[in-house]
């Protein structure tokens, strides 16, 4: 008996507890696993340990930011091909060039609401 079809796997980075909380419990209401990191080098920790399907990136982050932990990822064999989708509260000019020459593969200005989030995904993961 085949079983149903595997969710699909977001992990969440973002340093602040109430975002991380509000954008998972939505995530997951939406149908996703959802994997939570507070700083880049735990994002890189769990981006090799749980292979997530995309990864929602803060740039702002302690310990490593963001602009670091994604072109680490980008770099690594392992995780290179994971497509990774900025967040970011800088909605200033040249933040998306920079996100994109860091590796990010998309972008969302914060705050958004958590459907437009969602829709975000959908739209990385279907091209």
């Amino acid at each position: 008996m085949i079983g149903p079809a595997p969710r699909t796997r977001v992990l969440l980075v973002d340093d602040y507890p109430d975002a991380r909380e509000m954008y998972s419990e939505y995530l997951k209401f939406s149908g996703f696993d959802v994997v939570e990191a507070a700083n880049g080098l735990e994002a890189l920790q769990r981006a090799i340990d749980s292979t997530p399907d995309i990864i929602l990136m803060d740039l702002s982050l302690p310990v490593m930011d963001g602009w670091e932990a994604t072109r680490r990822l980008k770099a690594d064999p392992r995780t290179s091909s994971i497509p990774v989708v900025a967040l970011t509260g800088h909605a200033l000019s040249g933040t998306n060039e920079g996100a994109v020459k860091a590796g990010c593969d998309s972008f969302v200005t914060k705050p958004c609401l958590p459907e437009d989030l969602v829709s975000e995904i959908r739209s990385v993961l279907g091209r």
